[in-house]
């Protein structure tokens, strides 16, 4: 009787025994086949950090139209949006005044001209002096001049489209009085494509030239980016900001309309940047980091090798390596921080994007 305790006890030991026999290759195995990590190459980029801002869109050729002379508005024939080709009727004022004033002017010519002829005949016969007869000459100029400006009034007292393109605001209404020169309507031309006006500071403005290159997004258009390059550098800032207005052209778009208005990010890289370049990691493969001291992990040959490097600084999702890393050398991004240095790794490639699974049928569906 009391052997049996002792027994049982032996048989439990040998099935431990056996059954850590039987883990210990798996373990081997998993050991040998090393931690699975992902990896990215470490790639090249400007030597300065992108130059960020935020601006509007706007079409290139924006035009705002006004009225040569003030008056009342009698007609405004087109609505926000709509699409006007050259030479179209936009809107007018009212013409009575402008037609009045035409003719006060036109009728005070006529009258200038049949006093000089009468004076050209009276100086003939000597009965007017040529001083008097100068003056008479004088006075019918400045009357062909008064009615040449009353008719370039009256010829500019409507609004006509100077080119194709569409209407994108209206900044009043009918029958509303409005100064010269006051904007009623904002056109944007069809031809030049869209820019984004934006402003920086004294300091950025200064490593930007013509030409760079940027980048812009939109939040209308989620996850996509537009080619860019700056177009326009002002030479002074705005008194209101203290900022210089910088314009940058956005490059043609197949297929693609964007809305005049549009909130824009833009990311300029200046000319500067491109004297130079760094190497340039995702921010996910560091590990370790304090000021610009950081460490990475480089996969050599299935073995993670920890590398000390120099942070230069940090544009976005990247970060700029002023030394310690070189172009190429594949940097673990995922599953790093569970690793030392010397430990065998597995690259594993990303997983494809997971398939929608199909909805599950209702439940009376499936009891039927």
């Amino acid at each position: 009787m009391t052997r049996i305790p002792v027994l049982i006890m032996l048989a439990l030991t040998l099935a431990a025994m056996a059954g850590c026999s039987a883990k210990t290759p798996e373990t081997a195995e998993a050991a040998t086949e090393g931690t699975p990590v992902r990896t990215a190459p470490a790639t090249s980029g400007p030597a300065n950090v992108p130059i960020g801002a935020s601006g509007l869109v706007a079409n290139e050729d924006e035009m705002r139209l006004s009225f040569k002379t003030g008056g009342i508005i009698r007609r405004i024939a087109v609505r926000e949006g709509a699409v006007v080709r050259k030479g179209q009727l936009l809107a007018e004022i009212e013409l009575a005044e402008v037609n009045a004033q035409f003719e006060q002017a036109r009728q005070g010519a006529l009258k200038a001209e049949r006093d000089l002829e009468r004076g050209e005949r009276l100086h003939a016969d000597q009965v007017i002096s040529l001083e008097t007869l100068q003056n008479l000459r004088t006075q019918a100029a400045v009357a062909r001049a008064a009615r040449d400006a009353a008719g370039f009034n009256l010829g500019n007292s409507a609004i006509v489209a100077p080119q194709d393109g569409r209407v994108l605001r209206r900044l009043a209404e009918e029958r509303e009085m409005v100064p010269p020169g006051q904007p009623v309507l904002v056109l944007g031309g069809a031809d030049r494509g869209h820019v984004v006006r934006t402003a920086l500071a004294d300091r950025e403005v200064v490593q930007v030239a013509l030409g760079d290159t940027a980048r812009i997004e939109v939040d209308a258009y989620p996850g996509r980016s537009f080619e860019a390059r700056v177009s326009e550098i002002s030479a002074a800032a705005d008194p209101r900001s203290g900022l210089f207005p910088v314009e940058v052209r956005i490059a043609p778009q197949d297929g693609l309309t964007l809305a005049s208005g549009l909130v824009a990010r833009v990311d300029i890289s200046p000319s500067a940047g491109r004297r130079g370049s760094l190497t340039r990691v995702p921010i996910a493969a560091l590990v370790e980091g304090r000021g610009d001291d950081a460490v990475v992990f480089v996969a050599d040959k299935g073995v993670a090798r920890k590398r000390a490097v120099k942070v230069a600084f940090i544009a976005g999702t990247e970060v700029a390596i002023a030394s310690g890393l070189a172009p190429g050398e594949p940097v673990v991004t995922e599953g790093a921080l569970y690793l030392q240095d010397g430990d065998r790794i597995r690259v594993v490639a990303a997983p494809p994007p997971a398939a929608a699974a199909p909805a599950a049928a209702p439940a009376w569906a499936q009891q039927g």
